[in-house]
């Protein structure tokens, strides 16, 4: 089976298991007025210290990318879902690359297929946007069927505290891992401009 094959029969599956979710949720941009609710469902989802995390070193000082900043609210209008990315570079050769998460799901919602809708939704977004490969740390079994795998990532390096083999890269454009290699760096504001 070819990766395009794959990658169809996994979106295939992926919209079955998300067809119901879609009708109970709305999923919306992010706007600054989501960001006090985004940051209570993050506290929730995670541990008290997750902004001592490698990952936040990376995101401080810099923008998300709005435009793939989404939401999901529940027929109650809760945020029950979120999923952000921010642009990071790799190597000395400055590739762009985005930076999955954090995703969050609240608890009471998991298991509801909201964690495969963002991702499907996100990636769709940031291909059609020219980004052409994303990075998370993450539990490979699980993001492997969107495409990130360990092996995409072997020649890259993430800053300190980090376990590298959760270290996970995904192509948005078929090749463009490859001759990318390196440190995950911060982006550096000027270099919004560039080429993705």
């Amino acid at each position: 089976m070819s990766r395009s094959e794959s990658t169809v029969i996994n979106r295939r599956i992926i919209a079955e298991e998300t067809t119901a979710t879609v009708e109970m949720f709305r999923v919306l941009p992010e706007t600054p007025t989501d960001s006090f609710e985004v940051e209570m469902l993050l506290d929730l989802a995670f541990a008290p210290g997750r902004t001592a995390l490698s990952s936040y070193q990376l995101r401080d000082g810099v923008a998300g990318i709005a435009e793939l900043s989404i939401i999901v609210r529940d027929e109650y209008d809760s945020v029950v879902g979120a999923i952000r990315y921010w642009p990071v570079r790799v190597g000395a050769a400055g590739d762009s690359a985005l930076l999955l998460g954090p995703i969050a799901i609240h608890p009471t919602r998991q298991g509801e297929g909201l964690g495969a809708l963002l991702m499907m939704e996100s990636l769709e977004r940031a291909r059609g946007l020219g980004w052409r490969r994303a990075l998370l740390i993450g539990d490979e079994p699980y993001y492997r069927r969107f495409g990130f795998t360990r092996e995409m990532a072997l020649a890259l390096d993430f800053p300190k505290p980090v376990n590298l083999e959760r270290l996970l890269a995904k192509e948005l454009v078929e090749g463009s891992m490859q001759a990318v290699s390196g440190m995950v760096s911060r982006w550096i504001p000027d270099d919004a401009q560039k080429s993705r």
